[in-house]
C-alpha cells in the first residue's frame, strides 16, 4: 500500500528545527518555487514525482546559514530519513534517490537518474534569488534549459507560489 505524504505535516517538522529566516534565500519561497520547477522538469524527463516534491522541502531544510554551507545536503537528507516511516512514506530505491539528491544537490553534477537530474535542475533554476542567471551548461535537462526566462523571471521576482503554500498549510506571510 502506497501511503500519501501529509505536506503540511512534514513542513511544520522541517521549520521547527529551521534555523534560517523562514522567508530568506533558502527558505519556504524558494522551496516553492523548486517544488513547480522540479515538477515542470518531471513533467518531460519521466522523474519520480514524488520524490521531485520532498526534495523541494527537504535540500535545504538543515541549512544553518545563507551561505557557505558545505554538509547542509546531507543534513537535509538525514532529516527526511529520520522521518522515514512517520512523515516520510517511500521504498527504499526512491528514498535513496530522495536522500542522493539531497546530499549532492550542490556538487554540479549533471549526469544521473532522470529523478536526481530533475531535483538537481529544480534548485538550479532557482538561482535569480541571489542574482544569478541559471546557465544552460550547467543544467542537468533540455526541459530545465527551455524553463531559464520562465524560472529566472519567478526566482527575480521573488515569486510566491500561493497554490504550493496552501498546499503546505501556509497562509501567505
Amino acid at each position: 500500500m502506497i501511503r500519501s505524504h501529509d505536506y503540511a505535516a512534514i513542513l511544520q517538522s522541517v521549520l521547527a528545527g529551521y534555523a534560517l529566516p523562514h522567508d530568506g534565500y533558502h527558505g519556504v519561497y524558494h522551496w516553492a518555487r523548486v517544488w513547480e520547477n522540479g515538477l515542470r522538469v518531471a513533467e518531460v524527463n519521466g522523474a519520480d514525482h514524488e520524490v521531485v516534491r520532498l526534495f523541494a522541502l527537504f535540500h535545504d531544510a538543515r541549512r544553518v546559514n545563507e551561505h557557505l554551507d558545505p554538509d547542509h545536503g546531507l543534513r537535509g537528507g538525514d532529516l527526511a530519513h529520520a522521518l522515514r516511516g512517520t512523515l516520510v512514506h517511500l521504498d527504499d530505491a526512491r528514498f535513496e534517490l530522495l536522500y542522493q539528491a539531497c546530499r549532492l544537490h550542490t556538487d554540479g553534477h549533471t549526469e544521473g537518474d532522470a529523478t536526481l537530474l530533475a531535483c538537481w535542475d529544480a534548485d538550479r533554476l532557482d538561482l535569480g534569488r541571489v542574482g544569478i542567471t541559471p546557465r544552460a551548461e550547467l543544467l542537468c535537462t533540455d526541459a530545465a534549459r527551455r524553463l531559464i526566462p520562465w524560472a529566472q523571471a519567478r526566482a527575480t521576482a521573488d515569486a510566491r507560489m500561493h497554490e504550493v503554500l496552501g498546499l503546505w498549510g501556509l497562509a501567505e506571510r
